[in-house]
């Protein structure tokens, strides 16, 4: 009864929830979602750097996290490479000297907290030729002002960067009183017109007071409350928002680091100045503010602005724009002749009857549709990773965010299985379900940010270096039993395997190396294409009759052996291929039960074998837990990691029960694995890998549910594109074929001109 109601279950899913059904509502779901996002723009604004100066959250203790974009941690090269021959001032009281020490301490980390405190505190560069001062003015007065004034005048240096704030001070020498206020009110407003006039030319910040800790507060502070800090901050924000009448204010407000003191202020020694991990904060957002829009980093979206349209990228647009156009006429046009039921009169009878005719599907019209699928595709490509529609978000590691979808995909993978069609060792189901729970848990690595925890960083690249022995697995076994070394396999291969990449380093304009996977794949197996085609030309059929034929393939295997390990290649590969060739010797010999339900081996070597296993995982697993760094593990990666593939593939196959069934669930991610790792870059991942993208803002769980659905429908929609543009594209007919190759030749020869008219147009 259980089983049954097990299957019935899956029967109702399935029968409710096709793919195609999931496409469209993905689609329709990715519309909404940019109507939403654009009305939003519009609405609030498209400037992220008003989002990164004025909200944002702490992910865990720590990690700060602006609205809707990503905060670079700019390093002690990139810090000096922006600031270069630029001045640097910051204006005010105690906090503002604490600010001005954790952002110098960006630039020079041995810089001491030293001097006189209220006094001003240059740092200078002089390599870097980067100029920061402090100037201690605690009080909004004519000393503040004048010190502005001077750099109002045109024979006077202007700083590039001002950072300015006070009110503590005011409220505590006059002891919180109202006529304080009303000075600090006045005082602001005569320099209000100074800092506006500066603004024109340079960037200039006013601070927003920070809220105190009131318990903490020594008996001469005891005056400043956040009441009051709240009436100054409101002051400040209402005369210098209105110094200028038709516009919006050239000084920015600086007001986020009071989001971030609300969260640490208890942290305080003393109830007023902040700890030091939130000073390093808001210093910072602050080169963020200023250094994103000049070195453009990857990961620091904001501040950024969308990058400008490369000449490929224009030709890219035109090229899909026309496919779309191209496609819609073709369908309008033969709309009749594509329908399979067409209605015509029974002149005998005059009733109406049904001509059923098979209309066969064009090869142009398959080629328009799939480039028109594909053009849509990749606008949303470009929408979600290059147009800032959508927002990113800096990704944040814990150990519930990555082991709990390991848990629920687990769960799913049991759930729907099925009995394999054949009982041998790796089979295609198999082998499938292999590759999609691999890909499942490396997807949850990547948008976890699992990558910090080195043990779980250890164990996925085992499962890397597992691809790579599948590769060298598969296209062994395949040359070696069907022998076939045409040049259609070889086209066929190199199309499936870099068709997506190809496109997307022309829309995203990235290079190829980026998506560092294919290109690997694809020399991997352009080698053991070689190694096997090259003579003498060595397969099953002809080992067969000769044993001799065996040893040498053996020594062109030794061979390519000694090449990878004079190179130092990864020797992953050459594991697969020797493994296939073992594995398909003792098969053709019956060496091995592959019969349903029976072992693998004799009881007795099985259950040794599996012993073995199980404790190569084990003992693994413990090495990667007790590694220091990631270098010393890598190190030894490339040697034992063959042993845990190894391992993984005895207890999966070893028992008969284990062999005869597996997961659909995973099998049918398999069969999309490689779409699925291109993708994340771009329509799951954000900013090149380095961020999250957020469909969905203030709602982390919503976001990934409805992102991921939509990743997953695209990549197996662009999965079924690349096979019907296959067909097409790389026929049969070698002369044919020929034709098209010097096509492909010649494309590529034109897309490096203009990438290289690119490159110098940049410099």
């Amino acid at each position: 009864m259980a089983a049954l109601a097990y299957n019935l279950g899956k029967r109702e899913i399935n029968h409710y929830f096709s793919v195609r059904s999931a496409k469209v509502l993905a689609l329709v779901a990715v519309l909404l979602l940019a109507a939403c996002h654009l009305a939003s723009r519009r609405y609030r604004g498209n400037d992220s750097c008003e989002y990164l100066l004025s909200s944002g959250r702490f992910l865990g203790e720590k990690v700060w996290q602006p609205h809707s974009c990503m905060m670079h941690k700019y390093k002690i090269s990139e810090a000096k490479n922006c600031l270069v021959d630029k001045h640097i001032a910051f204006i005010g009281d105690s906090r503002i000297r604490q600010l001005f020490y954790s952002f110098v301490k960006i630039i020079n980390p041995q810089f001491k907290e030293e001097g006189n405190k209220h006094g001003n505190i240059p740092f200078e560069d002089k390599i870097a030729s980067v100029k920061v001062d402090f100037l201690w003015h605690p009080e909004v007065n004519g000393s503040m002002k004048q010190c502005i004034k001077v750099w109002t005048e045109d024979s006077v240096a202007k700083p590039h960067v001002i950072v300015a704030g006070a009110a503590t001070w005011s409220i505590k020498i006059h002891n919180g009183s109202k006529e304080a206020l009303s000075q600090y009110k006045m005082n602001i407003t005569s320099i209000a017109p100074l800092l506006e006039k500066l603004a024109k030319t340079s960037d200039v910040y006013w601070v927003l007071q920070d809220p105190v800790y009131e318990d903490l507060l020594s008996e001469n502070r005891k005056m400043i409350t956040n009441e009051k800090i709240d009436a100054y901050n409101e002051a400040a924000v209402s005369i210098l928002n209105s110094s200028t009448r038709n516009s919006k204010s050239n000084v920015k407000m600086f007001s986020v680091s009071k989001l971030i003191a609300q969260e640490t202020i208890m942290e305080s020694l003393d109830g007023l100045h902040l700890p030091e991990s939130s000073r390093e904060t808001s210093a910072m957002i602050l080169m963020n503010v200023y250094c994103n829009k000049i070195l453009k980093p990857v990961d620091g979206s904001c501040c950024q602005p969308r990058p400008p349209l490369t000449l490929i990228q224009k030709l890219a647009a035109c090229f899909f724009t026309l496919s779309i156009i191209g496609y819609l006429i073709f369908y309008i046009i033969h709309r009749n002749a594509h329908r399979k039921n067409k209605t015509c009169t029974d002149l005998e009878s005059g009733e109406e009857k049904k001509n059923i005719i098979n209309t066969p599907v064009s090869p142009l019209e398959i080629l328009l549709q799939s480039f028109c699928k594909l053009g849509l595709i990749m606008a949303y490509f470009y929408m979600c990773d290059r147009a800032n529609l959508f927002m990113k978000e800096n990704k944040f590691y814990t150990h519930s965010t990555f082991f709990i979808p390991i848990i629920y995909i687990l769960v799913l993978g049991v759930f729907y299985n099925e009995n394999t069609k054949e009982t041998k060792v790796l089979n295609r189901e198999q082998t499938d379900e292999w590759k999609g729970w691999m890909q499942l848990v490396i997807l949850i690595y990547h948008i976890s940010g699992a990558s910090t925890f080195l043990p779980v960083y250890m164990h996925i690249r085992v499962l890397v270096a597992a691809y790579l022995f599948q590769t060298g697995y598969g296209h062994f076994s395949y040359f070696w039993i069907k022998g076939d070394f045409g040049i259609h396999r070889v086209c066929q291969v190199l199309f499936r395997l870099n068709f997506l990449v190809v496109v997307l380093c022309i829309v995203m304009d990235r290079p190829y190396q980026f998506y560092y996977f294919v290109p690997l794949v694809t020399v991997w197996f352009m080698v053991i294409y070689v190694t096997l085609a090259l003579w003498p030309q060595i397969i099953q059929k002809k080992a067969n009759g000769n044993c001799f034929w065996h040893f040498g393939l053996l020594l062109k295997l030794a061979f390519l052996l000694l090449c990878i390990c004079f190179l130092a290649y990864s020797q992953v590969v050459f594991h697969g291929m020797l493994f296939a060739f073992i594995y398909l010797a003792l098969q053709k010999r019956q060496v091995l039960s592959e019969g349903k339900g029976e072992p693998l081996f004799s009881n007795k070597i099985s259950n040794f074998l599996l012993f073995i296993s199980v404790v190569s995982f084990l003992t693994y697993s413990i090495w990667a837990s007790s590694c220091k760094n990631k270098a010393e593990c890598n190190e030894l990666h490339p040697s034992v990691s063959v042993v845990q593939i190894l391992a993984f593939i005895l207890i999966r196959n070893i028992p008969g029960y284990a062999r005869s069934v597996y997961s659909s669930f995973f099998a049918w991610f398999g069969k999309i694995s490689l779409e699925l790792f291109i993708c994340q870059y771009h329509i799951w991942l954000a900013a090149d890998t380095r961020g999250v993208l957020v469909l969905i803002p203030g709602n982390p769980m919503l976001n990934i549910i409805v992102s991921t659905f939509i990743f997953v429908c695209v990549a197996h929609e662009i999965s079924q594109i690349t096979n019907d543009l296959a067909q097409i594209i790389i026929p049969k007919d070698n002369s044919s074929l020929l034709k098209r190759l010097a096509c492909i030749a010649a494309f590529f020869c034109g897309l490096l001109i203009l990438s290289s008219i690119q490159e110098k147009s940049r410099h």
